[in-house]
Parts: structure tokens; sequence; C-alpha cells
């Protein structure tokens, strides 16, 4: 059986030329003639040290999600603010505005109050669901998605909770406390994904 059929194919790559020199055959005599561009090929090298990936903070989620955040604080301020201007009396008696509305001595227009109690809902932008989302997504976008800083978000969280305790004046809001352990949750599953 010959190889003639398959070597001669080879013309049609004539315009390829080999860097290298032509090897010469061991035996003149041989039918097949090697070159360097055939014996040439690439070679598996196995690296020793595994690539490290590298976390970066994701700037153009940490923006969105700061520019939505002003945006909702601004409308809920609007709220507060004709809530307040409507009873400035009571208002006026109050030592600061959280202890005002921690006291609850003022009554809401019905529109106010479908407003306020839409965006606490399940789904609502304040609900615990959304609320403890944006928590997540911000730490992770300040991460970078380094499931090793879990732990060090977590911290920062809790410390969050306890100076809006103290800016409060006290236990938040039932949904507050909703929504600190949903984002717990959502911690612990993170750190469960990380170990995996």
């Amino acid at each position: 059986m010959t190889v003639n059929g398959i070597t001669n194919s080879t013309e049609t790559y004539s315009s390829y030329k080999p860097a290298e020199k032509p090897v010469q055959p061991a035996d003149k005599g041989a039918e097949n003639v090697t070159t360097a561009a055939e014996e040439t090929g690439v070679v598996y090298e196995p690296t020793l040290e595994m690539p490290t990936q590298t976390y970066k903070a994701n700037q153009e989620v940490i923006n969105r999600l700061k520019l939505d955040a002003q945006n909702r604080l601004e409308q809920l301020q609007n709220i507060v603010r004709q809530l307040i201007s409507k009873q400035a009396d009571t208002a006026g008696n109050a030592t600061d505005i959280w202890s005002f509305l921690r006291e609850g001595n003022y009554t809401v227009d019905p529109e106010t109050k479908a407003q306020a109690q839409a965006d606490i809902a399940e789904n609502g932008y304040w609900g615990v669901n959304q609320t403890s989302d944006r928590i997540i997504d911000f730490a992770m976008a300040l991460t970078g998605g380094d499931p090793s800083k879990v732990e060090e978000m977590r911290e920062a969280f809790k410390k969050g909770y306890e100076q809006a305790e103290k800016t409060w004046g006290g236990e938040l809001p039932d949904i507050s406390k909703q929504t600190y352990e949903a984002v717990m949750k959502k911690f612990d599953d993170l750190a469960g994904q990380s170990q995996n």
C-alpha cells in the first residue's frame, strides 16, 4: 500500500514556507521525507500554578444602585415633607424627624397612605424582597463578586443596621427586622455557595 496519493496533496499548500530548514531523512532511500514543519507541533506544557481570579468592584452596578436609591429616597422625603407640612404644629414640637415618625402622632391622607403601603408591600420597592436584594447586589458589586468577602460585607451590614437603630432611637419597625433577617439568609446562601 502506498501513500503517494496523500503525500502528493501537499502541493496545494506550496505557498507555506517553513521557518526552519528541512530535516534530512535518516534513510535517503525512504519514500517519506519529513520536514521541520511537519515535525513541529503544539506541545502542551501543564502549568503548575493555577491562575488566580481577580475581583474588581462593579462600578456600573454601584452607580446604578446609588442613583436608584437617591431617586427613591427623594420620593420618600417628598412624601414625608408633605406629611409634615400638613401637620406643622405636631412636627414643630418634635425634637427631630425620627422621633416624629417613631411616635406616629400624625394622620396621613389616603393617597399618601396608599403609596406608602404599595412601597412597603412584599414586592414593593421598600419591601423586604427588593430591599434585601438591593443590599446584597450592592455588597457583591463592591467586592466584585469575591466570595471571600461575604463575611466582611455581612459585618458591614450589621454595623449599618445598628447605626440605623441608634438614629431611629430604639428598635426599628418590623419591616426593618424582616429585611435584616432576609439579608442575613442571603448572606448565608452566598457563604454556602462560596464553600462549594
